[in-house]
């Protein structure tokens, strides 16, 4: 009898932003690479108020990159003490040109264009911090994702 997997995972993704939970699916995803032998990607959703600073100008360049550094060195920690292989980029979760653009539709372009085989979404956080985008993405992602969805 050979060991099967119900799965074949070689690459799992995961949005993050400044939430805990954000940092708790971020440990899941790691855990889950690393049980397969796979690789993840986080894919850093900026907000509804940073896009618009941006568009128009209206923002800190170095706190924005401030942020997204710190965000990024949270995420690479916990995929060095995992021993994962990990890739990051930064997506605009909102648009102020097309309406059907949201953190949620993000996630899974984000999902389709890599051709990730799971993907594990933070739930809605509980403080309302601006910096926490991704409240209402799990519950989308949960509803419209081709693939394995893990919402921790």
């Amino acid at each position: 009898m050979t060991d099967r997997r119900p799965l074949d995972v070689d690459l799992v993704l995961v949005p993050v932003d400044r939430s805990d939970e954000s940092a708790a699916a971020v440990e899941c995803a790691c855990a889950i690479a690393a049980e397969y032998g796979a690789g993840v990607h986080a894919v850093h959703v900026l907000g509804g108020d940073v896009v618009r600073a941006i568009e128009t100008g209206a923002v800190d360049d170095e706190e924005v990159a401030a942020d997204g550094e710190a965000i990024t060195q949270t995420t690479k920690d916990i995929a060095a003490e995992y021993e994962v292989d990990l890739a990051t980029s930064v997506a605009y979760g909102f648009s102020t040109k097309m309406k059907i653009r949201h953190p949620g539709s993000v996630v899974l372009d984000t999902a389709e264009e890599l051709d990730a085989d799971f993907v594990v979404v933070p739930r809605e956080p509980i403080s309302g911090d601006p910096g926490e985008v991704l409240a209402k993405a799990a519950e989308y992602v949960l509803l419209y994702a081709t693939q394995p969805v893990l919402s921790v």
